[in-house]
């Protein structure tokens, strides 16, 4: 029996699971005698680890304390996978304190984080404050960090080597700090949605060029959606010398024939062209035949459930069944 049996994988906002599924004792699972406390620690937490952070923390935890105490354990927490569907007004818990918490689980010990449809400067500073072994960072539709935030942290992260940045909000200059603070930077993912202007002649190289110009160890690249030219994109072959991956889908304004078509052909053993398909691309690829809808950000304020409290330990003579009160509610 896998993960999927033990506690729910869902992305929606139900995560914990209810207590005909999971009995307290862990002895019992849908019918099956099996004990699953009597799992080597290390077996359990490599079942753990395919759960996501928020399943972890409002879910798996809470089962018994002995999934409670090897979810403390630092060696957790190396990745941090806050995937969720956005939904955050329909949430009982702030995903942001939630990440902080998970942060500092992991001691400084902390490699790799995704943060999905929240965030905000101050998080950041707390990721890289207590994270300087940093090397994987994934942002996506994350409205609430500045450019400022995200430069201010670029200078606190020089092991950095994989960055994804899809559906935020930046400037050119802020990825020019990003290149220059992180020279070990591998891997770099732009990505917004493509777009199509009936009529219109619009093109824009800024982030090409400060590609080009500031990440010169890039070995993998992928601008889906960008507005770069011909112009751009021969900046950034010239740029980064190293490049293996180049992923140029729905870049619409690239026309890649003649010396620059040979040139990428020659130089890149993985290409992706603009008009490739975008089957295994994670994000909505539909283009739309207009701008995008402007709008102002906005802070986000949603309720939670108070999951961070170590209330369970011993020292604070919680026991499960006060669990059960303050999950459960029976």
């Amino acid at each position: 029996m896998d993960s999927q049996a033990l506690v729910s994988t869902s992305t929606s906002t139900q995560l914990s699971p209810s207590p005909q599924t999971l009995q307290r004792s862990g002895k019992e699972v849908e019918g099956c005698s099996r004990n699953w406390l009597e799992l080597p620690p290390d077996v359990t937490a490599s079942i753990l680890l395919r759960l996501g952070a928020i399943e972890i923390l409002t879910s798996a935890q809470v089962v018994c304390s002995t999934w409670r105490a090897i979810c403390k354990e630092p060696s957790m927490w190396r990745s941090i996978d806050m995937h969720n569907l956005g939904d955050l007004w329909g949430m009982d818990y702030d995903l942001e304190k939630m990440c902080r918490h998970a942060v500092d689980r992991s001691s400084s010990g902390l490699i790799d984080i995704n943060i999905e449809y929240f965030g905000t400067d101050d998080l950041l500073h707390h990721i890289f404050d207590r994270s300087r072994h940093l090397k994987r960072l994934r942002l996506v539709s994350c409205y609430n960090i500045s450019d400022e935030g995200l430069s201010a942290v670029a200078a606190k992260a020089p092991l950095l080597e994989e960055l994804e940045i899809s559906y935020c909000s930046f400037s050119k200059e802020t990825y020019e700090v990003v290149g220059r603070c992180c020279p070990l930077l591998k891997t770099f993912k732009l990505n917004c949605q493509g777009c199509i202007f009936p009529g219109v002649d619009i093109d824009c190289d800024e982030e090409a060029l400060a590609i080009a110009g500031n990440m010169p160890e890039l070995r993998h690249l992928q601008i889906f959606g960008n507005q770069l030219t011909n112009n751009g994109l021969q900046a950034i072959l010239d740029g980064c010398p190293h490049l293996e991956s180049l992923d140029l889908r729905q870049c619409f304004n690239v026309t890649l024939d003649g010396s620059l078509s040979k040139l990428c052909a020659e130089r890149i053993k993985d290409l992706r062209r603009p008009y490739d398909s975008t089957d295994d691309y994670p994000f909505d690829p539909e283009v739309p035949e207009q701008s995008p809808a402007g709008g102002s950000r906005s802070s986000t304020s949603v309720p939670y459930l108070d999951f961070l409290s170590d209330y369970n330990d011993d020292d604070h003579g919680y026991s499960d069944d006060d669990y059960n009160q303050m999950y459960y509610d029976y």
